[in-house]
């Protein structure tokens, strides 16, 4: 998945191409209980789409259904045209009028260690009482609610409140500056802000009331705050009398009871700020029934969801992906959620594997990122914790390195887990591409086929399907329940961004991919992680797939570095698994295995070795920054990194290194 960036029109030709042979069948002992177990899925989406997808919406509760599944007016979609549901009603109310109401929702470890448990009816009951609490406050439907909180159950709680009462939320990660929150409260014109006194952060406090309070300094649409204690005395902050209320205060006061608001399927739920570096991050608005629908199905198919499961997707919710799968798909399917504050090396770097054989954990849904860290720290870490509760893995966030895949499934899975690879984005709202886990033979590093009922295409820059084995632009060719619907305020940009490259009927995703000869799509990361050397495309994800190829190598960032004679040469910034020597002949050692698998086009001009790689709290590598200290620039926005002391490190050893 992309966080979809603007959209460069560069020509993503591939120099070389993954050689990939190894394949995994399902195992048969998991197809005979899968969800889906074969293709008669894909079938009905190919002879109807329209009746395919209102056959999944028969999954979701519906106020009054809907006159028509689909109005289709290139580039604006309605779906479920006249169908009125509630989201909150369907992730809660429906469930606690079962035996459900009694089982967990969601399963809570902070990062100190503190366990909270939330069955439906527990959830039920605070969601009723907070929806009150913004209603006392003046929060009526359509007015937009701002979140900027840590991972705790009242984040959960304070979503469906907004969706309980229809009026749209729009979070905002936790790890943004003052100046972000800021932009993206004043994007949605928030009328309330919901946060905490702070939040815990590898042993730090996160100091959100604070920055809630400088953000405020420029937003005057915001008439109150809420606040959840989460700290308490450790932390110093300001109240502001008259605007500032205490969340535990106004819970105690609240009603019991609130109904869910009947919401057409059209109305908006919420609006989520993509995070773009070269423009106004961009407010991708996300539809009611549509939604709910897409991210419900692909949850139950992808994710073979039972009802003894504990799921847990280690995103944040202030990305689309704990939007999709932390909070509305598996709710709505009544399933038991994992959910934990802190970072997987904090106090130590076992601390993931402690929690799956605490909390028996059977699907374990992360970044490649993530995975690639624990090749690097080790699989002793993981050797000293029962996994066998696994059943299920899953990817999300970019796409993964074959040699990664295989050590997830080989340390992780123990050999006997599926892995489903999925790709979509913060505007897709579910998964688009990802294995069937009952049904599709995965090759590691492949993302596999489209779900059924998605239809994605590789072409070139003409918009023309590029042959077997060739790269190009992956873009989506119909429309889809849970797409965006506009950009917040904008919807100019929603047509030029993603319906002009290719004409309206045609989404442009931003993304690079190739087919193999098995028509597998094979995804490539954003078109502007493309390099041009000496006039070739060269990929960055394939280098730094080539590189971690190598068994020695745990990660690596790949970027092109501007070059007087070339255009650009390649830089890698690579991180040795533990306990690797360092020698001088490491870098050719590398460089010469990137040019056996690749070509010597793609060999490293440098290769730069380092302990640590600059990741955002989600995982994701900010090339974007090892970009900015390869050119001698100042550094672009640090504030999502997960640890900025990485980059400061970073830079100074790069310029003491250039200058020996």
């Amino acid at each position: 998945m992309a966080e979809g960036g603007e959209a460069e029109r560069a020509n993503p030709t591939i120099s070389a191409l993954f050689e990939e042979h190894r394949v995994f069948p399902p195992p048969p002992e998991f197809t005979v209980r899968a969800n889906v177990r074969d293709r008669l899925l894909y079938e009905n989406a190919e002879r109807d789409l329209e009746g395919f997808w209102a056959e999944a919406a028969e999954g979701i509760d519906w106020f009054r259904k809907w006159d028509r599944v689909l109005e289709w007016s290139p580039p604006f979609a309605k779906w479920f045209v006249g169908g009125q549901l509630n989201a909150a009603f369907n992730c809660l109310d429906r469930h606690v009028r079962t035996w459900r109401r009694n089982k967990a929702a969601i399963i809570w470890e902070g990062e100190p260690g503190e366990q909270r448990v939330l069955t439906y009816g527990d959830l039920h009951r605070e969601v009723s009482k907070f929806a009150n609490v913004l209603k006392h406050l003046g929060v009526k439907n359509g007015d937009r609610v701002a979140l900027y909180m840590p991972m705790i159950p009242e984040l959960v709680v304070a979503l469906l409140a907004c969706a309980r009462l229809g009026a749209p939320h729009t979070v905002v990660f936790g790890g943004f500056s003052p100046e972000s929150l800021r932009g993206r409260i004043n994007d949605a014109q928030a009328k309330v802000v919901i946060t905490a006194d702070g939040g815990f952060r590898r042993g730090s406090i996160v100091p959100l009331k604070q920055n809630v309070d400088e953000a405020l300094a420029g937003c005057p649409s915001v008439e109150n705050v809420i606040l959840v204690r989460r700290i308490g005395e450790a932390v110093h902050m300001h109240f502001h009398e008259g605007r500032d209320h205490w969340y535990h205060r106004l819970m105690d006061e609240a009603p019991l009871q609130c109904p869910a608001e009947p919401m057409d399927a059209e109305d908006p739920l919420y609006i989520l700020h993509t995070s773009g570096t070269t423009a106004k991050p961009k407010g991708v608005v996300h539809t009611t029934g549509g939604y709910m629908v897409g991210v419900s199905a692909t949850h139950r198919w992808v994710f073979d969801i039972k009802d003894e499961d504990i799921f847990w997707c280690t995103a944040d919710i202030g990305w689309v992906t704990g939007h999709s799968y932390v909070v509305y798909g598996p709710l709505a399917n009544g399933a038991t959620v994992f959910m934990y504050e802190g970072s997987p090396d904090w106090p130590d770097k076992s601390r993931w594997w402690e929690i799956i054989e605490k909390y028996r954990i059977s699907i374990l849904y992360t970044a490649p990122t993530a995975i690639r860290s624990f090749m690097g720290w080790g699989e002793q870490h993981v050797r000293k914790h029962d996994l066998s509760s696994l059943r299920l893995l899953g990817t999300v966030g970019e796409p993964i390195n074959p040699e990664a895949w295989m050590w997830y499934q080989e340390h992780i899975g123990g050999g006997r887990c599926p892995i489903v690879d999925t790709w979509w984005q913060t505007e897709t709202g579910m998964i688009m591409v990802s294995p069937l886990p009952g049904v599709t033979t995965t090759k590691p590093g492949s993302a596999t086929f489209p779900l059924p009922g998605v239809r994605a295409e590789v072409v070139d820059e003409y918009g023309n399907p590029v042959p077997s084995g060739s790269g190009g632009y992956l873009v989506l060719t119909r429309p889809w329940p849970a797409m965006l619907r506009t950009i917040y305020g904008d919807p100019e940009r929603y047509v030029s961004v993603y319906f002009s490259r290719f004409g309206p009927k045609v989404y442009f995703t931003g993304d690079g991919a190739k087919r193999d000869e098995d028509l597998y799509l094979w995804l490539l990361g954003r078109v502007d992680d493309v390099m041009n050397v000496s006039g070739h495309r060269i990929s960055t994800i394939e280098v730094e797939s080539a590189l971690v190829d190598h068994k020695d190598v745990a990660e690596a960032a790949v970027i092109g570095r501007s070059h007087a004679v070339k255009g650009q040469a390649v830089a890698a910034f690579v991180t040795l698994k533990a306990g690797v020597p360092l020698s001088r002949d490491k870098a050719d050692d590398l460089k010469t295995h990137v040019i056996e698998k690749i070509g010597a086009l793609a060999r490293p001009e440098e290769i730069f070795f380092t302990a640590e790689l600059p990741k955002t709290r989600s995982g994701k590598i900010m090339r974007r920054l090892l970009r900015d200290i390869a050119e001698g620039r100042a550094l672009g926005d640090t504030t999502t990194l997960a640890d900025p002391t990485v980059i400061a490190r970073l830079r100074t050893q790069y310029e003491e290194n250039a200058e020996s």
